[in-house]
Protein backbone atom coordinates (compact mmCIF):
# COMPACT_ATOMS: atom_id res chain seq x y z
CA UNK A 1 0.00 0.00 0.00
CA UNK A 2 1.09 3.59 -0.62
CA UNK A 3 2.48 5.62 2.25
CA UNK A 4 0.52 8.63 3.45
CA UNK A 5 2.79 10.89 1.39
CA UNK A 6 2.67 9.03 -1.91
CA UNK A 7 -0.20 8.98 -4.43
CA UNK A 8 -2.91 6.37 -4.08
CA UNK A 9 -2.46 3.96 -6.99
CA UNK A 10 -5.95 3.53 -8.43
CA UNK A 11 -7.56 1.20 -10.91
CA UNK A 12 -10.87 2.06 -12.54
CA UNK A 13 -13.37 -0.58 -13.64
CA UNK A 14 -16.17 0.02 -16.14
CA UNK A 15 -15.05 2.66 -18.64
CA UNK A 16 -18.32 4.20 -19.79
CA UNK A 17 -20.02 7.57 -19.97
CA UNK A 18 -19.82 8.48 -16.27
CA UNK A 19 -16.10 7.64 -16.18
CA UNK A 20 -15.33 9.80 -19.19
CA UNK A 21 -17.61 12.66 -18.12
CA UNK A 22 -16.73 12.80 -14.41
CA UNK A 23 -14.15 10.37 -13.01
CA UNK A 24 -11.30 10.90 -15.45
CA UNK A 25 -11.49 14.73 -15.38
CA UNK A 26 -11.60 14.71 -11.56
CA UNK A 27 -8.66 12.33 -11.26
CA UNK A 28 -6.60 14.27 -13.81
CA UNK A 29 -6.64 17.28 -11.47
CA UNK A 30 -6.02 15.42 -8.21
CA UNK A 31 -2.40 14.78 -7.29
CA UNK A 32 -3.54 12.49 -4.45
CA UNK A 33 -4.08 9.73 -7.00
CA UNK A 34 -2.14 8.02 -9.75
CA UNK A 35 -4.48 6.29 -12.19
CA UNK A 36 -2.50 3.13 -12.86
CA UNK A 37 -4.84 0.76 -14.70
CA UNK A 38 -8.33 0.26 -16.11
CA UNK A 39 -10.55 -2.74 -16.73
CA UNK A 40 -13.61 -2.78 -18.98
CA UNK A 41 -15.36 -5.04 -21.45
CA UNK A 42 -15.62 -2.28 -24.03
CA UNK A 43 -13.92 1.01 -23.12
CA UNK A 44 -10.25 1.88 -22.62
CA UNK A 45 -8.31 4.71 -20.98
CA UNK A 46 -5.38 6.05 -22.96
CA UNK A 47 -1.90 6.05 -21.47
CA UNK A 48 -2.34 3.25 -18.90
CA UNK A 49 -2.60 -0.57 -19.05
CA UNK A 50 -6.11 -1.81 -19.89
CA UNK A 51 -7.59 -5.19 -19.05
CA UNK A 52 -10.82 -7.06 -19.86
CA UNK A 53 -11.63 -7.93 -16.23
CA UNK A 54 -10.86 -6.79 -12.71
CA UNK A 55 -9.26 -10.18 -12.02
CA UNK A 56 -6.81 -9.70 -14.90
CA UNK A 57 -6.07 -6.17 -13.72
CA UNK A 58 -5.35 -7.20 -10.13
CA UNK A 59 -3.13 -10.09 -11.28
CA UNK A 60 -1.11 -7.82 -13.57
CA UNK A 61 -0.96 -4.75 -11.31
CA UNK A 62 -0.88 -6.11 -7.72
CA UNK A 63 0.56 -2.85 -6.39
CA UNK A 64 -2.80 -1.08 -6.78
CA UNK A 65 -4.02 0.46 -3.53
CA UNK A 66 -7.63 1.05 -4.53
CA UNK A 67 -10.24 0.55 -7.22
CA UNK A 68 -13.14 2.68 -8.41
CA UNK A 69 -16.10 0.57 -9.55
CA UNK A 70 -18.22 2.25 -12.23
CA UNK A 71 -19.99 -0.64 -13.94
CA UNK A 72 -23.81 -1.01 -13.69
CA UNK A 73 -24.99 -1.89 -10.17
CA UNK A 74 -26.13 -5.40 -11.16
CA UNK A 75 -22.47 -6.37 -11.70
CA UNK A 76 -20.79 -4.42 -8.93
CA UNK A 77 -20.97 -6.88 -6.03
CA UNK A 78 -18.69 -9.54 -7.53
CA UNK A 79 -16.09 -6.96 -8.57
CA UNK A 80 -16.18 -5.29 -5.16
CA UNK A 81 -15.89 -8.65 -3.38
CA UNK A 82 -12.88 -9.56 -5.53
CA UNK A 83 -11.18 -6.24 -4.77
CA UNK A 84 -11.85 -6.39 -1.04
CA UNK A 85 -10.56 -9.98 -0.85
CA UNK A 86 -7.38 -8.64 -2.46
CA UNK A 87 -7.27 -5.96 0.29
CA UNK A 88 -7.91 -3.03 -2.03
CA UNK A 89 -9.87 0.02 -0.94
CA UNK A 90 -13.11 0.30 -2.93
CA UNK A 91 -14.95 3.34 -4.29
CA UNK A 92 -18.52 2.46 -5.33
CA UNK A 93 -20.21 4.66 -7.92
CA UNK A 94 -23.85 5.31 -7.07
CA UNK A 95 -25.99 3.37 -6.43
CA UNK A 96 -23.54 1.27 -4.39
CA UNK A 97 -25.23 -1.99 -5.35
CA UNK A 98 -28.35 -3.62 -6.68
CA UNK A 99 -29.57 -4.59 -3.19
CA UNK A 100 -29.14 -3.41 0.39
CA UNK A 101 -28.02 -6.82 1.63
CA UNK A 102 -25.13 -7.13 -0.83
CA UNK A 103 -23.72 -3.75 0.21
CA UNK A 104 -24.07 -4.75 3.88
CA UNK A 105 -22.03 -7.84 3.06
CA UNK A 106 -19.34 -5.76 1.36
CA UNK A 107 -19.26 -3.42 4.35
CA UNK A 108 -18.58 -6.36 6.67
CA UNK A 109 -15.92 -7.74 4.34
CA UNK A 110 -14.13 -4.37 4.17
CA UNK A 111 -14.01 -4.26 7.97
CA UNK A 112 -12.66 -7.82 8.11
CA UNK A 113 -9.98 -7.04 5.53
CA UNK A 114 -8.98 -3.74 7.13
CA UNK A 115 -9.67 -1.65 4.03
CA UNK A 116 -12.03 1.22 3.22
CA UNK A 117 -15.36 1.04 1.41
CA UNK A 118 -17.00 4.20 0.08
CA UNK A 119 -20.60 4.57 -1.09
CA UNK A 120 -20.22 7.72 -3.17
CA UNK A 121 -23.43 9.75 -3.16
CA UNK A 122 -22.21 12.48 -5.51
CA UNK A 123 -25.28 14.73 -5.23
CA UNK A 124 -24.59 15.26 -1.52
CA UNK A 125 -21.51 17.15 -2.63
CA UNK A 126 -23.43 19.57 -4.83
CA UNK A 127 -22.45 23.15 -3.89
CA UNK A 128 -25.63 24.33 -2.14
CA UNK A 129 -26.49 21.14 -0.21
CA UNK A 130 -24.60 22.04 2.97
CA UNK A 131 -26.20 25.50 2.98
CA UNK A 132 -29.65 23.92 2.61
CA UNK A 133 -28.92 21.52 5.46
CA UNK A 134 -27.86 24.38 7.68
CA UNK A 135 -30.94 26.43 6.82
CA UNK A 136 -33.36 23.59 7.55
CA UNK A 137 -31.63 22.79 10.82
CA UNK A 138 -32.21 26.39 11.95
CA UNK A 139 -35.99 26.45 11.45
CA UNK A 140 -39.16 24.36 11.71
CA UNK A 141 -40.07 22.46 8.55
CA UNK A 142 -43.79 22.20 7.75
CA UNK A 143 -43.66 20.07 4.60
CA UNK A 144 -41.27 19.13 1.83
CA UNK A 145 -41.49 17.95 -1.77
CA UNK A 146 -38.99 16.39 -4.17
CA UNK A 147 -39.53 17.00 -7.90
CA UNK A 148 -36.98 15.19 -10.08
CA UNK A 149 -37.91 15.17 -13.77
CA UNK A 150 -35.50 14.59 -16.64
CA UNK A 151 -35.32 13.03 -20.09
CA UNK A 152 -33.66 9.61 -20.04
CA UNK A 153 -33.17 9.86 -23.82
CA UNK A 154 -30.90 12.83 -23.26
CA UNK A 155 -28.94 11.67 -20.22
CA UNK A 156 -28.77 7.89 -20.69
CA UNK A 157 -28.95 7.15 -24.42
CA UNK A 158 -28.71 3.47 -25.38
CA UNK A 159 -28.05 2.32 -21.82
CA UNK A 160 -30.30 -0.74 -21.78
CA UNK A 161 -28.98 -1.98 -18.42
CA UNK A 162 -30.96 0.80 -16.71
CA UNK A 163 -34.22 -0.83 -17.82
CA UNK A 164 -33.26 -4.33 -16.71
CA UNK A 165 -33.96 -5.86 -13.26
CA UNK A 166 -31.57 -4.23 -10.81
CA UNK A 167 -31.10 -1.23 -13.09
CA UNK A 168 -33.43 1.01 -11.03
CA UNK A 169 -35.16 2.78 -13.94
CA UNK A 170 -36.27 6.26 -12.88
CA UNK A 171 -34.77 5.64 -9.45
CA UNK A 172 -31.31 5.86 -11.03
CA UNK A 173 -31.63 9.68 -11.01
CA UNK A 174 -34.20 9.53 -8.20
CA UNK A 175 -31.65 8.08 -5.83
CA UNK A 176 -29.66 11.29 -6.27
CA UNK A 177 -32.65 13.18 -4.88
CA UNK A 178 -32.90 10.69 -2.03
CA UNK A 179 -29.21 11.04 -1.25
CA UNK A 180 -29.77 14.77 -0.70
CA UNK A 181 -33.12 14.42 1.08
CA UNK A 182 -31.78 11.87 3.56
CA UNK A 183 -28.93 14.27 4.35
CA UNK A 184 -30.89 17.52 4.81
CA UNK A 185 -34.28 16.32 6.09
CA UNK A 186 -35.22 14.46 9.30
CA UNK A 187 -35.21 10.66 9.14
CA UNK A 188 -38.19 9.48 7.11
CA UNK A 189 -39.95 6.34 5.87
CA UNK A 190 -42.17 5.58 2.87
CA UNK A 191 -45.92 5.32 3.44
CA UNK A 192 -47.04 4.70 -0.15
CA UNK A 193 -45.70 4.53 -3.71
CA UNK A 194 -47.00 4.18 -7.26
CA UNK A 195 -44.54 2.99 -9.92
CA UNK A 196 -45.20 3.30 -13.68
CA UNK A 197 -43.65 0.45 -15.66
CA UNK A 198 -43.64 0.69 -19.47
CA UNK A 199 -45.12 -2.52 -20.84
CA UNK A 200 -41.81 -3.30 -22.58
CA UNK A 201 -39.46 -2.52 -19.68
CA UNK A 202 -38.57 -4.21 -16.38
CA UNK A 203 -37.95 -0.96 -14.48
CA UNK A 204 -40.18 2.08 -13.84
CA UNK A 205 -40.19 5.23 -15.93
CA UNK A 206 -42.02 7.34 -13.33
CA UNK A 207 -42.89 7.17 -9.63
CA UNK A 208 -44.93 9.03 -7.04
CA UNK A 209 -43.85 8.40 -3.46
CA UNK A 210 -45.03 9.72 -0.09
CA UNK A 211 -42.97 9.75 3.08
CA UNK A 212 -43.46 10.65 6.71
CA UNK A 213 -40.59 11.77 8.89
CA UNK A 214 -40.01 10.59 12.44
CA UNK A 215 -41.70 13.76 13.72
CA UNK A 216 -44.69 13.49 11.36
CA UNK A 217 -43.51 15.80 8.56
CA UNK A 218 -45.12 15.00 5.18
CA UNK A 219 -42.74 14.62 2.24
CA UNK A 220 -43.70 13.80 -1.36
CA UNK A 221 -41.54 12.75 -4.30
CA UNK A 222 -42.46 12.98 -7.99
CA UNK A 223 -40.11 11.27 -10.43
CA UNK A 224 -40.48 11.34 -14.22
CA UNK A 225 -37.98 10.09 -16.77
CA UNK A 226 -39.71 11.32 -19.91
CA UNK A 227 -39.62 15.04 -19.12
CA UNK A 228 -39.36 17.24 -22.20
CA UNK A 229 -38.28 20.88 -22.12
CA UNK A 230 -36.71 22.19 -18.91
CA UNK A 231 -35.35 19.52 -16.59
CA UNK A 232 -36.24 19.65 -12.89
CA UNK A 233 -34.03 18.57 -9.99
CA UNK A 234 -35.66 20.38 -7.07
CA UNK A 235 -36.31 19.95 -3.36
CA UNK A 236 -38.82 22.41 -1.88
CA UNK A 237 -39.55 22.93 1.82
CA UNK A 238 -42.09 25.18 3.51
CA UNK A 239 -40.62 26.41 6.78
CA UNK A 240 -41.18 28.99 9.49
CA UNK A 241 -38.31 30.98 7.96
CA UNK A 242 -39.75 30.97 4.42
CA UNK A 243 -39.97 28.74 1.37
CA UNK A 244 -36.73 26.97 0.53
CA UNK A 245 -35.95 25.90 -3.03
CA UNK A 246 -32.87 23.75 -3.57
CA UNK A 247 -32.68 23.51 -7.36
CA UNK A 248 -30.39 22.28 -10.12
CA UNK A 249 -29.71 19.01 -8.32
CA UNK A 250 -28.37 20.88 -5.31
CA UNK A 251 -26.45 23.61 -7.12
CA UNK A 252 -28.60 26.61 -6.12
CA UNK A 253 -30.39 27.57 -2.89
CA UNK A 254 -33.11 30.22 -2.75
CA UNK A 255 -35.23 31.38 0.19
CA UNK A 256 -38.53 33.06 -0.71
CA UNK A 257 -37.24 33.53 -4.25
CA UNK A 258 -33.92 35.11 -3.27
CA UNK A 259 -30.78 33.19 -4.22
CA UNK A 260 -28.59 32.80 -1.15
CA UNK A 261 -26.08 30.22 -2.37
CA UNK A 262 -24.80 29.27 -5.82
CA UNK A 263 -21.38 27.99 -6.84
CA UNK A 264 -19.84 25.97 -9.69
CA UNK A 265 -20.32 22.20 -9.43
CA UNK A 266 -17.36 20.19 -8.04
CA UNK A 267 -19.07 16.97 -6.99
CA UNK A 268 -16.59 14.37 -8.28
CA UNK A 269 -13.42 16.16 -7.17
CA UNK A 270 -14.98 16.32 -3.70
CA UNK A 271 -15.92 12.64 -3.83
CA UNK A 272 -12.34 11.66 -4.56
CA UNK A 273 -11.13 14.00 -1.82
CA UNK A 274 -13.45 12.22 0.63
CA UNK A 275 -12.30 8.80 -0.59
CA UNK A 276 -8.68 9.74 0.05
CA UNK A 277 -9.64 10.93 3.55
CA UNK A 278 -11.21 7.63 4.53
CA UNK A 279 -8.42 5.60 2.94
CA UNK A 280 -5.82 7.55 4.91
CA UNK A 281 -7.91 7.25 8.08
CA UNK A 282 -8.58 3.53 7.63
CA UNK A 283 -12.36 3.83 7.90
CA UNK A 284 -15.39 3.27 5.65
CA UNK A 285 -18.22 5.61 4.63
CA UNK A 286 -21.29 3.59 3.62
CA UNK A 287 -24.69 5.23 4.13
CA UNK A 288 -27.42 2.94 2.84
CA UNK A 289 -30.43 5.20 3.52
CA UNK A 290 -30.98 6.28 -0.13
CA UNK A 291 -30.74 2.69 -1.37
CA UNK A 292 -33.05 1.47 1.39
CA UNK A 293 -35.72 3.97 0.31
CA UNK A 294 -35.55 2.66 -3.26
CA UNK A 295 -35.93 -0.89 -1.98
CA UNK A 296 -38.89 0.18 0.15
CA UNK A 297 -40.54 1.92 -2.82
CA UNK A 298 -40.35 -1.32 -4.83
CA UNK A 299 -41.64 -3.29 -1.84
CA UNK A 300 -44.59 -1.01 -1.09
CA UNK A 301 -45.23 0.38 -4.55
CA UNK A 302 -48.32 -0.25 -6.59
CA UNK A 303 -47.25 -1.23 -10.10
CA UNK A 304 -49.00 0.54 -12.98
CA UNK A 305 -48.41 -0.65 -16.55
CA UNK A 306 -48.11 2.25 -18.99
CA UNK A 307 -47.51 2.63 -22.72
CA UNK A 308 -44.37 1.02 -24.15
CA UNK A 309 -41.29 3.21 -24.13
CA UNK A 310 -38.95 3.43 -27.12
CA UNK A 311 -35.63 5.29 -27.32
Amino acid sequence: MSSTNSPIKLGIIGVGKIVRDQHLPALAKDQTYRLAAAASRHGKVDGIPNFPTIEAMLDAVPELDAVSLCMPPQFRYDAAHTALEAKKHVFLEKPPGATVSEVEDLKALAAKQGVSLFASWHSRYAPAVEAARGFLASTRIRSAAIVWKEDVRRWHPNQDWIWQPGGFGVFDPGINALSIATYILPAMHITSAALDFPENRAAPVAAQVTFRTSNGLPVTMDLDWLQTGPQSWDIVADTDAGKMLLSGGGSKLAIDGRVVHEEPETEYPMLYRRFAEIVRAGVSDVDLAPLQHVADAFMLGKRNVVEAFFD
